[in-house]
């Protein structure tokens, strides 16, 4: 007995080990398209500044749009591009100008989910002088949320205003908004610029639960 109870400790702190180690796999569909038309691709190390829409610099979504430059300017900088600081005058625009949006759906359920699954009675104890006994009452459903995001970034030729490259990456599943989720999505947005493979992609990139 004393052996058995050491192999079944054993085993549930090598299961909550494996747990605390795992990873979530984001897997996104990315589509790039680039035309920086007759000029040379862009010098490995390029400067730009972000700019926003009359939305994204509203106060309801400032904060966020904030943190989700600064994911960008994290993954853009991995490629050699940095923000331009101080910023340039407006007679001298920057380089180029950079635009990210990001929008998530929140679904009561993944699509293929039945609601019937999560059908479950209501049940309670009850005790009187006859006794105690088993209260069943209404039928009791409950749903996990499914959630499905896109990120789009843009980045513009600072003189002319010209798109010259466009991602997109697209991911849904379970799991609640995060940084690192974020920035997953961006790495996978930015594969293979400033020259990225044509037609859409599914790009894996594992981060940490």
């Amino acid at each position: 007995m004393r052996r058995t109870g050491r192999w079944l400790l054993a085993g549930v702190v090598l299961a909550l080990n494996l747990g605390c180690a795992s990873v979530m796999r984001v897997d996104s569909q990315v589509e790039s398209h680039a035309q920086w038309g007759t000029t040379a691709l862009p010098a490995s190390t390029a400067s730009y500044v972000f700019e926003r829409t009359p939305s994204q610099a509203g106060a309801a979504l400032a904060d966020s749009q904030t943190a989700l430059e600064t994911l960008a300017a994290e993954v853009l900088a991995r490629h050699g591009w940095q923000t331009s600081t101080p910023l340039p005058a407006a007679s001298q625009p920057a380089p180029w100008r950079v635009q990210v949006l990001a929008s998530t759906t929140t679904l009561p359920r993944a699509p293929w989910d039945d609601p019937r699954d999560r059908v479950w009675p209501r049940w309670g104890v009850s005790a009187s002088n006859a006794g105690v006994g088993i209260q069943l009452g209404g039928l009791y459903s409950f749903d996990m949320p499914y959630y499905v995001r896109k990120l789009t970034l843009l980045v513009r030729d600072g003189s002319t205003g010209r798109v010259v490259y466009e991602t997109s990456a697209a991911h849904d599943g379970r799991w609640r908004d995060s940084p690192a989720l974020w920035r997953a999505m961006l790495e996978a947005a930015l594969t293979g610029f400033p020259a990225p493979q044509a037609g859409v992609q599914q790009v894996n990139i594992d981060i940490p639960r």
